[in-house]
């Protein structure tokens, strides 16, 4: 009897014995995972908390009160008698806006904007960029400080200086052009579009050239060294080599200056006092600026707002994903070779 309890005990309550080397199973601790998936998930959450709150604030409350005003008006009961009261219109103000002349028209012109700004300011930052980068520049921290200094200036006050330089009477540039028989009027119907054009690309242009220049810093310089030696020249080598590697940069540069362009109000404001070219709806801003402001109207100014905002998702959606299809492209070009 003994001696069997004894077997069974050392079978069951023992089995390491049979192979005296075998290691004995480990007991999982579960707390220690747990803990440090808490401690990593709460450290996400502060860190992304304020982002959170400011999206949440600046833009998703205002979005949301603009959705919620455009579809209310105020109305004057029977013949027109007596106080307004807010109603519920709908879409009214939508189709009120989308079938205003004068908000097709501003569209179209920040489109033609757009069409010129946009290359030229991504082209001519990218150059500057490039030559910075290349060495042929003395000075490069004079020249960099002088390209970003006029971006530090305000927005209102650089129109007002441009105002001053564009305004006959009063523009030493008029006056030494009129001198030299050529005669410009800078506010005239032809030539009003590439003055605002110019005031936004002196103001923005240090900006991107700096986005461009950090972003050519972070190119191997292993590669252009190798491009040297293979041959290539400095023309070529930027070409082939540094602007490739360049392109996200690019796509960043060309989606925030559509964002800026798509907002153009200020330059065009202050020009609309000397010049009646540039009326008081211009642009979809300007648009927005005096249905609120001037015909109180304020269901109207949030429907166009609202309209404005879904073009510029569209467009920065369309931009997007049309630099991801012709990076992907380009990448399996680059790998077929």
């Amino acid at each position: 009897m003994t001696t069997t309890t004894t077997t069974q005990t050392g079978a069951a309550g023992a089995p390491g014995r049979a192979g005296a080397g075998a290691r004995p199973a480990a007991v999982p601790r579960s707390g220690a995972p747990d803990t440090a998936r808490r401690r990593r998930l709460g450290a996400c959450a502060a860190l992304m908390t304020p982002f959170f709150v400011l999206l949440v604030v600046v833009f998703l409350v205002p979005v949301g009160g603009a959705v919620w005003l455009s579809f209310f008006s105020d109305d004057q009961p029977g013949l027109g008698f007596g106080p307004e009261r807010t109603v519920f219109a709908g879409l009214r103000s939508y189709r009120a806006v989308l079938s205003d002349p004068t908000f097709l028209a501003g569209l179209g012109t920040t489109a033609l904007y757009c069409l010129v700004y946009i290359p030229l300011m991504v082209l001519l930052a990218l150059a500057l960029a490039l030559l910075l980068d290349s060495g042929a520049v003395r000075l490069r921290r004079t020249a960099q400080l002088g390209l970003f200094l006029p971006h530090a200036v305000p927005g209102l006050i650089a129109a007002v200086i441009w105002l001053y330089l564009y305004t006959p009477g009063l523009s030493p540039v008029v006056e030494a052009l009129a001198e030299a028989d050529i005669t410009v009027d800078f506010l005239g119907v032809d030539t009003v579009l590439p003055s605002i054009v110019n005031v936004a690309m002196w103001s923005n242009l240090g900006y991107n050239v700096v986005i461009f220049y950090a972003a050519l810093q972070a190119v191997p310089r292993e590669l252009t060294e190798a491009a040297l030696v293979d041959g290539a020249g400095p023309v070529r080598t930027a070409l082939q080599i540094k602007v490739p590697l360049v392109r996200a940069s690019g796509v960043m540069v060309a989606m925030f200056t559509l964002i800026w362009s798509l907002q153009l109000f200020t330059e065009p404001m202050l020009l609309s006092q000397a010049t009646p070219i540039v009326g008081s709806r211009f642009t979809p801003n300007m648009y927005i600026y005096d249905a609120a402001f001037t015909r109180n109207n304020y269901g109207l100014a949030a429907a166009a707002s609202v309209v404005l905002l879904a073009v510029t998702v569209a467009l920065s959606y369309g931009l997007s994903r049309w630099s991801n299809r012709t990076g992907a492209a380009h990448a399996a070009q680059e790998g077929s070779r």
